[in-house]
């Protein structure tokens, strides 16, 4: 049995460390606001997630396993890990520097709404998985 261990489980790791990725990431840029030639950075995932899940618009027939000596056609997708991207070609002060602190700030916002939605995506699983361990809520 694969509760903690599955496909879904592991994007939802996946995704959780992506946010905390994410929000390095955003405080450096922050941090080097004022740094000349400072380059920002993002963190890609979701874009990965959905290319993955997604087949790129394509979809895809999903095959039902009723004995484990099948083998799974479409039943679980690769999780891909987060990545950093350095955005090299823009420049928006005269320092060659590429950060507005606007928009790194709603980001920042953007990513801890996320974190907080993924953890209690987590915490509502754990639940579900302790009420079916004990048998009663």
């Amino acid at each position: 049995m694969e509760v903690l261990s599955g496909a879904a489980f592991q994007r939802l790791e996946n995704a959780i460390h992506a946010a905390t990725m994410r929000q390095r990431v955003l405080v450096n840029n922050i941090a080097n606001e004022a740094t000349p030639y400072f380059k920002r950075s993002d963190v890609a995932f979701e874009e990965f997630l959905s290319q993955a899940i997604g087949g790129q618009g394509t979809k895809a027939l999903i095959g039902k396993m009723t004995d484990p000596r099948h083998i799974p056609i479409n039943t679980s997708y690769p999780s891909p890990t987060p990545r950093v991207v350095t955005e090299e070609s823009t420049a928006i002060n005269n320092n060659r520097n590429n950060v507005d602190m606007e928009k790194e700030m709603a980001m920042l916002s953007e990513n801890q709404l996320r974190y907080n939605l993924l953890t209690q995506q987590l915490r509502h699983d754990a639940q579900m998985m302790r009420i079916g361990i004990k048998g009663s809520v």
